[in-house]
């Protein structure tokens, strides 16, 4: 979203307010933005944003594939660490593919870290998808979904 100085008088100065959403970003980012003039030695300038976007949360994964051959064991590992000072809580408050997966949730270091096994248990080949629901105790955060995606072939 972008907001400017409509009339800037030749010789002037005027501004230019950009706002970046940084949902669903983490780290480094770099975002530009192309400034269109009328000046006829610079009809397009760049504006480039180098910043880094700390977050609460850090969740190795948003996602889980448990993709292999029926009767072998498949599990994933997704990490979850606290980012701010505050202990982290987690409490799972909705799951969808009980018949098809199970998971645990491991404490490495209390209050900051954990990690998430999935593994599945569904024994006939097919498709499935499904989700894991964290509750938290960060306000910015209260909530953690998990996407969970399987594909169970033949021998």
């Amino acid at each position: 979203m972008a907001r400017f100085d409509r009339a800037i008088p030749p010789g002037g100065e005027g501004r230019i307010w950009l706002n970046v959403n940084t949902k669903g970003f983490k780290g480094n980012i770099n975002k530009t933005a192309r400034v269109y003039t009328n000046d006829p030695g610079n009809k397009i300038v760049r504006i480039s944003l180098r910043a880094f976007v700390k977050v609460s949360i850090l969740v190795s994964s948003r996602s889980v594939y448990l993709g292999g051959t029926a009767g072998n064991t498949i599990e994933r590992v997704i990490a979850i660490r606290a980012q701010n000072p505050a202990p982290l809580s987690l409490k799972p408050v909705g799951f969808s593919l009980s018949d098809k997966v199970d998971y645990r949730i491991e404490t490495l270091e209390k209050g900051r870290h954990y990690r998430i096994v999935f593994k599945n248990k569904c024994a006939e080949e097919g498709r499935y998808k499904g989700f894991l629901k964290l509750q938290t105790n960060y306000p910015d955060k209260p909530e953690i979904t998990i996407r969970i995606a399987g594909n169970i072939r033949k021998r």
